[in-house]
């Protein structure tokens, strides 16, 4: 009987990892979502990024914990690729409202994460510089970034982002994917297969994670609410950048679909964040 109440509770267990990885999964391909947000949500940050800067330390133990994470994670981010490629593909407006309430609904969780060791008028200022910068970096160089060619590089530099997202809780690199114009494309090429574009993504991905980890667990301990804050602002230029300003051939049926998807979107971003309490 003791055996098989162990059984089922490791047979759970290992099911909740796994949906937890198809949510931090959709935090890679969700804009306004942050893969490493996510994780911190669910309890599991710390030990991702303990065993990625110290690798080698309960390497079997942790590698049979993160299984069932991964794989929900991959199937997480290939399933939403169908959904995100069809619907970008024809009311492209009205999603991109939709992946902006996703932002708002969790800024109260990030303001809070953020502030968690400490918030000053200097940790104020930090977001409020690091906005500027960011807004008039992405606003002066949009022609840049509406011109990038998607090929080899420029995917393991897309990879690299999303492997960012996963290092760097709150922050979504799907913002700056749809700003650059290489978001639908991404989700086209996940949904085919397109060894071309998902192997390159991979590459830039594992390059970050492993090559970044270890600084960023370090910066944390040091200066966790200087870069949180810092990284927020950021966050907040990229939302501001992907607001949609194609209007064309709206009635008023389509202007309440951009409000209500809105609406959805701050309940999707609101109702994530609280899983914090649930699971954390």
């Amino acid at each position: 009987m003791g055996k098989t109440m162990a059984k089922e509770a490791k047979t759970k267990d290992w099911l909740l990892r796994f949906v937890k990885g198809m949510f931090i999964g959709s935090g890679f391909i969700l804009p306004g979502v942050s893969g490493g947000a996510l994780a911190a949500i669910f309890g599991i940050y710390e030990r991702i990024i303990s065993f990625l800067a110290h690798i080698t330390r309960n390497f079997k133990e942790n590698v049979l914990f993160f299984i069932p994470v991964g794989l929900g994670g991959i199937t997480g981010v290939f399933l939403l690729s169908f959904v995100v490629s069809f619907l970008l593909g024809t009311y492209e407006t009205i999603i991109l409202w939709f992946f902006v309430g996703c932002i708002i609904g969790t800024v109260p969780a990030l303001w809070k994460e953020a502030g968690k060791k400490g918030r000053s008028k200097r940790e104020i200022i930090i977001l409020v510089v690091s906005f500027t910068l960011g807004f008039l970096f992405l606003w002066k160089g949009s022609g840049l970034f509406s011109q990038v060619n998607q090929n080899f590089f420029t995917w393991i530099i897309a990879g690299g982002l999303i492997g960012l997202g996963m290092i760097v809780p709150g922050l979504s690199p799907s913002n700056f994917l749809v700003y650059m114009g290489m978001y639908k494309a991404m989700s086209d090429g996940i949904k085919d297969l397109n060894l071309s574009v998902i192997i390159p993504i991979g590459i830039g991905g594992i390059i970050t994670v492993l090559g970044l980890s270890k600084v960023m667990d370090y910066i944390f301990s040091k200066a966790y609410p200087q870069l949180f804050h810092f990284i927020l602002g950021i966050v907040f230029a990229s939302t501001v950048m992907i607001i949609p300003t194609n209007y064309q051939g709206f009635t008023f049926a389509g202007y309440a679909g951009c409000v209500v998807l809105c609406l959805l979107g701050v309940l999707l971003g609101a109702w994530m964040s609280k899983l914090e309490d649930q699971y954390k």
